[in-house]
């Protein structure tokens, strides 16, 4: 088994979450619910990149910032409508999901 760390962000609706990071080319791996009309709990995934979308409370508060360092961020840009910055590190972008997330896009130069 590899190691590794997932993300856990607060979202107040999995399906629009869901929607906005499938443009971020992620993909819906599967959805936790206690019991039906409870709050779901959700895989999302690019690859090997992982996160996980919460509806409970408590998992996690809004305004988080994860840094992505992914492939194609001039596409993901594009995708968004944003400007992409050089840093000596990596080019990047920033953007928010629906629910305020911070997620701070980059790839590698």
């Amino acid at each position: 088994m590899d190691e590794e760390v997932i993300p856990i962000l607060r979202v107040a609706s999995a399906g629009a979450a869901v929607a906005w990071y499938s443009r971020l080319g992620f993909t819906q791996q599967w959805e936790h619910r206690f019991e039906p009309g409870f709050p779901a709990f959700v895989e999302v995934a690019r690859g090997r990149v992982r996160l996980f979308l919460s509806e409970h409370t408590g998992d996690a508060r809004p305004d988080t910032l994860v840094y992505l360092r992914l492939r194609d961020v001039d596409a993901i840009a594009d995708e968004f409508g944003v400007q992409p910055t050089d840093a000596p590190w990596a080019r990047e972008i920033e953007l928010h999901d629906p629910d305020g997330n911070r997620l701070r896009i980059g790839t590698p130069t």
